[in-house]
């Protein structure tokens, strides 16, 4: 991906505010515009969603469809893209997405994903020792953490990992100049996955993969391509977007030392800071279009049947109608919360199939940031930092620190 300042964006009218926060121009269209029309990496406009209850209002609504391959409807990139691929369980509405997600569900539960977790302790610990005293939070912590454990989980040999990362990097391009890159890479990166299926039928083990293959719902299981899109799905999320939110985390708390201070004092405060940084920060793009298949009434007016619209979780998530100070980043703010009001993982029937993993990841990764390097600090200044400008989700190129 390319680079440049922090300043830019691959939105032209939504661009960041200073240290990569959200656009100041969110704030006027909470309060006056709630649906204005976006300019989308493709160039294409449509409306944008951006109320907290409106945003959950059309994430739950049945009239909201994924399905978006329909010839002449507004696109998020131009070329090859997510919204093509009718297999994807992301693509999919009721009932064929309400029986692909039944059939796998149960891979993803808690109790399922916590045997994992002390494996995740063990990697980022494994890193940050590897790292030395100065070390760039990106390339030596943030990337090879959920990387090496998403391989660990599917069973994939670690040589092959900047392989599938290239391919992962290509897909998420919004740049039109690489659109056939964009292809050939998802081209590629679905062969290797049906090759991992089939490695694992010959040989099956008790890993995640293993889990999908012999998931089922009263005799119902997962078809080839519905497998393949799946570990494809995992690989894609599994490294690319929770090294982000790791990246874009340790970033936000070194811009508030003082909440970085607390939380190296306080470790039990790990569970309640990844919520906080996963409302400011996450998911680092602005979500995924819906085609209206019926007029939805929301709080700025109604939205006709046929229109294509874009509900911004991340604006949701700085709606002061729903949370308080919402710029204020506060690492204590769920503390005291049983419950996660934030939409980073999105809400209704396409809520994160991977939750539970995101979380206990970026649980852990700062977990052994802030018990194991309680003095870190950044080596550059962070208004200058470079971010990435060509990717559907925004993060810093490098992020230089030193422990302590």
């Amino acid at each position: 991906m390319t680079a440049q300042s922090s300043t830019t964006c691959p939105w032209p009218d939504l661009p960041p505010g200073p240290t990569g926060t959200a656009s100041p121009e969110l704030a006027r269209r909470l309060a006056e515009a709630p649906m204005e029309p976006t300019t989308m990496p493709s160039g294409d406009r449509v409306p944008m969603i951006v109320r907290y209850q409106d945003v959950r209002a059309v994430l739950a609504s049945p009239a909201a469809s994924r399905n978006l391959r329909a010839p002449g409807l507004p696109r998020m990139v131009s070329g090859t893209a997510l919204e093509d691929d009718p297999a994807a369980l992301i693509n999919q509405d009721p009932p064929e997405h309400t029986r692909y997600r039944r059939i796998m569900q149960g891979a993803f539960t808690p109790r399922h994903i916590e045997r994992w977790r002390p494996r995740a302790a063990a990697i980022a610990g494994e890193l940050i020792d590897a790292a030395g005293e100065e070390f760039d939070v990106v390339a030596d912590f943030a990337l090879p953490l959920p990387a090496r454990v998403i391989c660990e989980m599917l069973g994939v040999p670690m040589d092959r990992f900047e392989q599938f990362r290239g391919w992962t990097e290509m897909f998420l391009s919004t740049s039109e100049a690489s659109s056939e890159a964009r292809g050939a890479g998802f081209a590629a990166f679905m062969a290797y996955a049906g090759e991992l299926i089939a490695q694992h039928r010959v040989r099956p083990g008790d890993d995640l993969i293993d889990l999908l293959i012999e998931a089922r719902d009263d005799g119902d299981r997962l078809s080839e391509a519905e497998l393949t899109h799946m570990v494809f799905t995992l690989i894609m999320a599994g490294h690319e977007t929770t090294a982000s939110m790791i990246i874009r985390g340790a970033f936000r708390l070194l811009c508030h030392p003082g909440q970085y201070a607390r939380l190296a004092a306080r470790p039990e405060l790990v569970e309640a800071a990844v919520e906080e940084i996963l409302r400011y920060e996450g998911p680092g793009g602005n979500g995924l279009l819906r085609l209206v298949t019926e007029d939805i009434e929301l709080s700025g007016g109604v939205v006709p049947a046929g229109s294509v619209v874009l509900p911004n979780p991340s604006g949701a998530n700085l709606d002061p109608a729903a949370f308080a100070e919402p710029r204020r980043f506060d690492i204590g703010r769920f503390a005291a919360s049983t419950v996660n009001p934030h939409l980073a993982f999105g809400h209704g029937p396409h809520y994160c199939l991977g939750a539970n993993l995101a979380r206990m990841e970026l649980q852990e990764a700062f977990r052994a940031l802030a018990t194991r390097l309680p003095g870190l600090r950044a080596q550059e200044d962070l208004p200058t930092l470079r971010w990435t400008d060509d990717g559907l989700i925004y993060r810093p190129i490098r992020l230089l620190v030193k422990g302590g």
